[in-house]
């Protein structure tokens, strides 16, 4: 449970990651994340393939990010005004597409399956005992990470990022590396979306991505833009969401407990940036 309530926030942190190791922050998010979960679910519903509904998602995901992209890296507009504009239409828009689509029950979804030996594994074994994404993020960390602080490519992007006048004199195209990230950022996006309606739920709720998209911001700082440590964090607070309806039973107040990971958020970042003053 922990690991599948993580892997949604995983695949975001680890997109905006390189976004903003590019220089690019996308306060979009939640928008491409509730984008993805609705064109996925309605794929997925019509074609009877969850593997067609997972690229309609990567897809939805670009196509915000390529507006984000164009609009802050082309034109130069403000990046925080644009995330905030494309989080709002991504929202609005799935809300829109999946008005009939609520109470519509999902039967093909992502299927899960056990690594033998590995799965038995005492305290890890429950990290072999999911579906094909959650085994895909596993390698993304370790690809993502490697690329960006073993090879030249992770080299330019950290470039870019941290001072782009010195990687333009270098021959580095800054808006290309920018682009790529950018849209690298949307794709995993609506790829953890996708992850919510037809894995996790599977169903189309609306609001379903509850904020997830704003904890995935907050845990690429407690990460410290690094993809080994967003894996941490991505559990840390798949777990707190666990914890919201585990404790549902004992009489704990619904609305208290949906305060739970955004509480956690907060203390989780205070305490975070309190370290790195000293």
């Amino acid at each position: 449970m922990v690991v599948s309530a993580g892997t949604p926030l995983l695949l975001s942190a680890l997109g905006e990651i390189y976004a903003e190791r590019s220089g690019v922050l996308n306060l979009g998010v939640e928008g491409m994340m509730a984008l993805g979960a609705v064109f996925a679910f309605y794929s997925t519903l019509l074609t009877k393939e969850p593997l067609f509904g997972l690229i309609v998602a990567i897809l939805a995901g670009l196509a915000l990010a390529s507006i984000h992209a164009f609009v802050s890296i082309s034109i130069r507009s403000n990046q925080i005004v644009s995330g905030l504009a494309l989080s709002m239409l991504g929202i609005g828009l799935s809300s829109l597409i999946g008005k009939s689509l609520i109470g519509v029950p999902l039967k093909q979804t992502i299927r899960r399956f056990e690594v033998p030996i590995l799965k038995d594994i005492p305290i890890i074994g429950g990290f072999f005992v999911q579906d094909y994404l959650t085994y895909a993020s596993y390698l993304m960390v370790l690809l993502l990470w490697f690329i960006l602080f073993k090879t030249k490519i992770g080299v330019y992007v950290r470039m870019v990022g941290e001072n782009p006048r010195v990687a333009d004199t270098m021959g580095i195209n800054v808006s290309v590396v920018r682009y790529i990230c950018t849209l690298l950022g949307g794709a995993l996006a609506g790829l953890s979306g996708a992850y919510l309606s037809i894995y996790y739920t599977p169903a189309w709720i609306e609001g379903m991505t509850a904020g997830q998209g704003w904890i995935a911001l907050a845990l690429v700082i407690f990460s410290a833009w690094n993809p080994l440590y967003a894996v941490a964090g991505s559990y840390l607070f798949g777990g707190i969401r666990v914890l919201q309806y585990r404790l549902q039973p004992y009489g704990f107040s619904p609305p208290l407990l949906q305060t739970l990971p955004y509480i956690s958020t907060i203390v989780v970042l205070v305490i975070f940036s309190s370290s790195r003053l000293r």
